[in-house]
């Protein structure tokens, strides 16, 4: 395990990175600064930050406005409130659109914590992925949350960008990050296991766990949700006994939903989904929770290792 990093941390950074780069960077928070890290920026770059108060819906269509004056604008909150309270402005004012708004949330899923099922968004996937024009990236830690952001920044359009609120351990042997390209982690022709954000690190772990008793399991980091890389999973329906895709999401919408999408059209194949079915979160330990709703890494290797002997319920 690498270092542990706060994906917050590495934004706030990179935000004023990109401000001392570009001067028609600007970042705006809904009165969360100090908890999604743009306070570092604001710091630096006062006359370039805007603070909409709580006031979400606000928040996303003034960095709409902004973003029709030809600015690069980071807008920020948490990921329950970025999707679900201000979805009609995202949708109508910034992505039918088409505008320059980089909407990066943060606290979202499970991982959240003691927060509780308020606050911990299971469904902003979902509701990102029902809207024309949104790209979406859902980084695995801290470096690649840094590679995200840089390549949002560059690339025209609306975005949104899911970051979660403890520390990730930093994995290593990435690749480099092109946007819209899986990465795949570890080779294996038994069983793949696809998976996002916090649960690429369990997916290591099981898939490692799984090499000791003769299971070779080809890892992907599934990124970037939109646009898919619909060839990765492909390849993996073929070459492999079947797909294991984990996410700290409901069920429907979200990452699985995409993957299951892709092989039922181009190449079917026996997809087990490790991911919050039909409830909400709750409080507790980052920890606990996933142990709660199944998602560690003794689940992904009880689940993959059921396709591969044809045990799987």
């Amino acid at each position: 395990m690498g270092e542990m990093l706060y994906q917050r941390d590495v934004y706030g950074k990179t935000l004023v990175e990109l401000g001392r780069e570009n001067k028609d960077v600007v970042v705006m928070d809904a009165d969360l600064s100090s908890s999604t890290r743009t306070n570092i920026f604001a710091r630096e770059f006062p006359g370039r930050f805007f603070n909409c108060g709580v006031a979400e819906q606000n928040l996303m269509a003034t960095a709409a406005g902004m973003a029709s004056c030809s600015k690069i604008v980071f807008a920020s909150t948490f990921a329950m409130f970025a999707t679900g309270r201000a979805w009609d402005q995202v949708r109508n004012s910034i992505c039918y659109n088409h505008l320059n708004v980089k909407i990066v949330a943060t606290h979202a899923g499970l991982s959240v914590g003691p927060d509780g099922a308020t606050h911990q968004a299971l469904e902003d996937i979902a509701l990102m992925r029902a809207i024309p024009n949104m790209n979406i990236i859902v980084p695995c830690d801290g470096p690649q949350t840094r590679e995200a952001i840089i390549a949002a920044s560059r690339i025209p359009g609306p975005f949104y960008i899911r970051l979660g609120r403890p520390k990730f351990p930093t994995l290593e042997n990435k690749g480099e990050f092109v946007f819209g390209k899986a990465q795949v982690l570890m080779q294996g022709g038994d069983v793949a296991i696809i998976a996002c954000g916090t649960m690429v690190n369990e997916a290591v772990s099981a898939a490692g766990s799984l090499l000791k008793k003769g299971v070779r399991a080809r890892v992907i980091n599934m990124h970037t949700i939109r646009p898919l890389d619909a060839g990765v999973i492909r390849l993996a329906a073929e070459e492999t006994k079947g797909i294991v895709v984990c996410e700290e999401h409901s069920t429907v919408g979200g990452l699985s939903s995409a993957v299951g999408e892709v092989a039922a059209e181009t190449r079917p194949v026996r997809v087990k989904r490790l991911c919050v079915r039909e409830r909400f979160g709750q409080s507790g330990e980052s920890s606990e929770l996933l142990k709660e709703y199944n998602l560690t890494s003794g689940d992904i290797e009880k689940a993959a290792a059921g396709i591969v002997t044809g045990n799987d319920t």
